[in-house]
């Protein structure tokens, strides 16, 4: 199965979802909870979405009688987990490897 790319972001997305497996997050609750912006967030919904990892439902609201507009939630399909799981354990023992941040380049320099 694909894998997401691992940035922080997607991982603090992961991070928030697995906090709460089997709870629904709509978009804004999740951007509060990862402290990421709505422009960042929903990208990652959308392809983390695409691979099967998460469900999405609009709910179920008159947003005229509500006052707001109608909230999407997602949350982790059972395989979404465990691939979540996954991909943490693995960016996490990339990041701890010794060597795997390479101060050398930085700024340009080799």
């Amino acid at each position: 199965m694909p894998t997401p790319r691992m940035t922080l972001p997607t991982r603090a997305v992961l991070r928030t979802l697995l906090e709460h497996p089997s709870r629904e997050f709509y978009g804004l609750e999740l951007c509060a909870a990862a402290g990421l912006a709505s422009g960042t967030i929903h990208p990652i919904l959308a392809r983390l979405e695409s691979l099967g990892w998460l469900r999405s439902r609009w709910e179920d609201l008159d947003p005229r009688e509500a006052g707001r507009p109608r909230r999407r939630y997602y949350s982790l399909t059972s395989d979404g987990a465990v691939q979540a799981h996954r991909a943490l354990a693995r960016a996490d023992a990339r990041v701890a490897k010794p060597g795997a941040l390479r101060p050398g380049l930085a700024g340009g320099q080799s």
